[in-house]
């Protein structure tokens, strides 16, 4: 077992808060709650014999909602999902071509209310030896991997900020080379990296 696999496992056998888009900016919520849409996504911590990386997307830039963002593969419950688990495996196998049954899952991270009107549950789990991701055409630009250790250190993420629908939004940013990885995204990244600090 890896040193990222043990502290993965040590760190979801206990409970911590949700986290939500509005943490950093309490003002932006200025409407009534409405029900929030269930959805479920994949933390997906690729074990090789190099070391551990997490599985990451770039969503198409020709996408109506986050084009061109960092994603976890995972997207909205549907009807025939059993949960937040079963949709997070489905959207990864049709986003990036994993094979579920290749997914160990070890738990679950708090919801994470988004601004766009998602209770996302981050699931997380274990992939182990060869995969050739295959992007899902219209959907996913690129797949890519980043060393787990980064993302999981805390002195990588920083407070940044630009204009929102007029106003001034701050929210959690852990670039890697070109890829900059940001908004709930890296909230749910800096919130595990958070529980996982000595």
């Amino acid at each position: 077992m890896t040193a990222v696999e043990a502290r993965l496992r040590q760190t979801l056998s206990s409970s911590s808060a949700p986290s939500s888009d509005f943490d950093l900016n309490p003002g932006l919520r200025t409407q009534p709650r409405h029900p929030l849409r269930p959805a479920g996504v994949l933390l997906a911590f690729w074990v090789r014999p190099g070391g551990v990386d997490l599985i990451l997307t770039k969503r198409s830039s020709h996408l109506q909602h986050h084009p061109g963002q960092i994603a976890f593969p995972g997207g909205k419950v549907d009807p025939a999902d059993p949960g937040p688990q079963a949709a997070a495996l489905r959207e990864a196998r049709e986003e990036i071509g994993l094979d579920p049954a290749r997914v160990e899952l070890l738990g679950q991270l708090p919801v994470h209310e988004t601004v766009t009107g998602f209770a996302m549950t981050p699931c997380v789990g274990l992939v182990r030896g060869g995969f050739d991701p295959v992007p899902e055409a219209g959907e996913v630009d690129e797949v890519f991997t980043v060393p787990a250790d980064h993302v999981l250190t805390l002195q990588h993420y920083s407070v940044q900020g630009r204009r929102w629908m007029g106003e001034w939004r701050q929210y959690y940013a852990v670039p890697w080379g070109p890829y900059y990885i940001w908004g709930a995204t890296a909230r749910i990244l800096y919130g595990l990296a958070q529980r996982m600090s000595p």
